[in-house]
């Protein structure tokens, strides 16, 4: 994904498009979810992982525009 598909990201998003964000596959995405070294925190919501947009744009070291 590029610098500007990441910051048009709404606030979380699900682990496929975390995974997407960092370059990882869905499988590899889930494996490390499940063993809790997904490289950002991630929000387990139900059976469903989330990711916090603002923790990609760190590990990437994205800034977002001044609004």
């Amino acid at each position: 994904m590029s610098n500007t598909e990441v910051l048009a990201l709404p606030a979380a998003v699900d682990l496929v498009t975390a995974g997407r964000a960092l370059s990882l596959g869905r499988t590899t995405a889930y494996e490390l979810a499940r063993r809790g070294e997904f490289p950002v925190p991630t929000l387990r919501l139900g059976n469903q992982y989330r990711v916090r947009r603002a923790d990609l744009l760190d590990l990437l070291g994205i800034t977002a525009p001044a609004a």
